[in-house]
């Protein structure tokens, strides 16, 4: 099979490696849709990878000995790996495994586990059932560009009328958008980059430029002084983070999805006077994998905004040189179109 590759100089290749074989819980999945995530920061950055990708959606090609899916099974594909036997596993927040296992220490062939390819290897209980009305685009969508922000909506039990403000407008907080609008909640786009700006209003946000002048006092003029009343951080820059804190209201709650930055957190300000409520999020349980395929389901138009782009993978240098200009919603890799 063909899988992305890239260099220190930022050079993109298609490497041709062994097709994986399924083995115990592990299955194969033909991968259709291969949303682009965050690997793009580490192309930028000249940080070579040789396996990478961690969301698809495709059909399951290869059983071994899985009781949960059967060959022809079209599947979204999860991130991650986990042990099953945990109580956080049990519980379903796998993302949270206390033992989290590498695929070599299970005797998983090195090549396979990236979703940049033409076909994954996956323990079984990742793979969830798609319905055959729902495309494989769409179905992606239950990885990345729409789960982790998903999870934080549950964690903070957002409900309908309430202003929820999204720090961060790139693949990921897109996807957040949807899910603040399928909840009847009114959404606040935080944005520098003009284009994701607009994007985010296109799909029905209320964007700001955090980087004007009055930019928290816009916020507040928004929410009739108050404060949102929630808000998602999906950029992991701790700026952005401390402008979300700085717009919530009195009891408040906020999530944090995006990976990295630090932030200054004040014990009495923020955590006793204000009696904010922090989260950490970083996917959903999986007992809620149904809720969010109905979000799906609900909000086709809505994610065909979101994908702004999609590409062949013998493309992917062209698509890696588009996302690293910032002016991308999601970007969705197709591993089999020439």
């Amino acid at each position: 099979m063909k899988v992305v590759q890239t260099t220190d100089d930022r050079q993109v290749n298609l490497t041709d490696v062994p097709d994986p074989q399924a083995q115990g819980e592990w299955a194969v999945v033909k991968i259709h849709s291969a949303p682009m995530c965050t690997e793009y920061k580490a192309y930028k950055a000249g940080r070579g990878m040789s396996s990478m990708g961690h969301e698809a959606a495709g059909e399951v090609v290869d059983v071994d000995q899985s009781s949960l899916i059967k060959v022809g099974d079209r599947v979204a594909v999860m991130p991650q790996t986990s042990c099953g036997v945990c109580d956080l596993c049990l519980a379903g927040e796998y993302i949270h495994c206390e033992n989290q296992p590498k695929p070599e220490q299970l005797g998983v062939y090195e090549h396979g586990t990236g979703t940049y390819a033409q076909y994954v290897i996956k323990q079984d209980r990742f793979l969830v059932p798609l319905p055959d009305s729902m495309s494989y685009d769409h179905g992606s969508m239950a990885c990345c560009g729409l789960g982790p922000t998903f999870g934080a909506m549950q964690r903070m039990n957002v409900g309908s009328g309430e202003t929820v403000m999204v720090t961060g407008i790139g693949p990921v907080g897109l996807g957040a958008i949807v899910n603040v609008l399928h909840r009847r909640s009114r959404a606040v786009a935080v944005e520098m980059i003009p284009y994701r700006r607009k994007l985010a209003e296109k799909l029905g946000a209320v964007a700001v430029d955090p980087s004007a002048d009055g930019a928290v006092e816009q916020v507040m003029e928004l929410t009739g002084g108050r404060g949102v009343d929630a808000a998602v951080d999906c950029s992991g820059v701790g700026a952005a983070q401390r402008f979300a804190l700085d717009c919530l209201r009195r009891r408040g709650r906020m999530s944090f999805v995006g990976q990295g930055g630090e932030v200054p957190l004040y014990t009495s300000r923020d955590m006793i006077s204000r009696g904010l409520e922090l989260y950490g999020a970083w996917h959903y349980n999986r007992a809620d994998a149904s809720k969010l395929l109905g979000v799906i389901a609900d909000s086709g138009e809505l994610l065909d905004k979101q994908i702004t782009h999609r590409f062949p993978m013998k493309d992917a240098q062209t698509a890696f040189d588009l996302q690293v200009t910032g002016e991308t919603g999601k970007v969705i890799l197709h591993p089999w179109e020439d």
